[in-house]
């Protein structure tokens, strides 16, 4: 009968067994090991509801960061996993116990640029939005490291965008994934000095948010890094706006072009990165 025949295998029941194999990876070559990553990795770009949970759960992540530690042919492939996972708060929250951040540290001073790519948007995605998460990539020296790698890789347009959303968001001053960010270099101020702009237009365009990433060299590879957050608004917008709290009109200010909101510097070191980072030594100044 059509009844007794079997029903095609669910995505979560391969999933279950993609995880378990992962758990007891060290059984397994890498040939036999990256298909089971591949499913995982598919069913996290697809943001399948419950799968961060399941990850958190299985208690695979630490098996993730030693494959990370091994340097192997499929750092670069879990580096890439790590960073898709990293889009969920349950698994954000588990990386530092785990040994998953510690792990993205050590590979920051590869020059496999794949790699850094994965690694910069893992760090940006476990630190958004979390003081926590924030204050443990300080103190082990994560904003030096950017800062290297950010300068080494340039022109590598990926690769310099998610060094910058890394550090925005280690500033407490970006976004969850920074998709809508388009990142630019501006004008030389100064000598030693660098300057990058990330545009993003929402509120049907009536609103533009700028943000500012400034490196300024002073000795000895010594850098400050400063992120500010510009809100410009349109002059339609002004005006509809003064109009509707007062009933009539108000001068127009939008001609100032944009007024800060945030401002937050980091000072770090690109040569010497200290062993005992200080919190209060990393931001130096808070204008709100």
């Amino acid at each position: 009968m059509g009844a007794s025949r079997p029903l095609p295998s669910a995505p979560k029941d391969s999933l279950s067994a993609a995880i378990e194999a992962i758990s007891v990876s060290t059984e397994l070559v890498e040939e036999e090991l990256k298909p089971y990553l591949d499913t995982v990795l598919n069913v996290a770009i697809e943001r399948k509801k419950g799968i961060s949970e399941q990850v958190v759960e299985s208690g695979i992540l630490p098996v993730l960061a030693q494959i990370l530690r091994r340097k192997s042919t499929l750092t670069t492939h879990t580096a890439r996993l790590v960073a898709e996972l990293a889009r969920d708060a349950p698994v954000r929250e588990q990386c530092f116990e785990t040994g998953i951040v510690s792990a993205l540290m050590t590979l920051l001073l590869s020059q496999d640029q794949d790699l850094l790519l994965h690694v910069s948007q893992a760090i940006a995605r476990i630190s958004y939005d979390s003081n926590l998460q924030q204050e443990r990539f300080l103190r082990l020296g994560a904003v030096p490291r950017l800062v290297s790698v950010l300068l080494q890789h340039s022109k590598n347009e990926a690769l310099l965008s998610s060094c910058l959303l890394a550090l925005c968001n280690l500033a407490d001053m970006g976004e969850e994934d920074g998709s809508l960010l388009s990142w630019e270099e501006g004008a030389y101020f100064g000598e030693g000095e660098r300057v990058f702009r990330g545009t993003s237009r929402y509120c049907f365009g009536f609103s533009t948010a700028v943000t500012l990433v400034r490196l300024k060299q002073w000795t000895n590879g010594q850098y400050s890094v400063a992120v500010e957050v510009l809100q410009r608004c349109s002059t339609m917008l002004w005006g509809a706006k003064n109009g509707h709290q007062t009933g009539h009109h108000l001068p127009n200010f939008a001609h100032l072009g944009s007024c800060p909101k945030l401002y937050k510097v980091i000072k770090c070191s690109v040569k010497n990165i200290p062993r005992n980072r200080n919190l209060r030594a990393a931001v130096l100044h808070t204008l709100l």
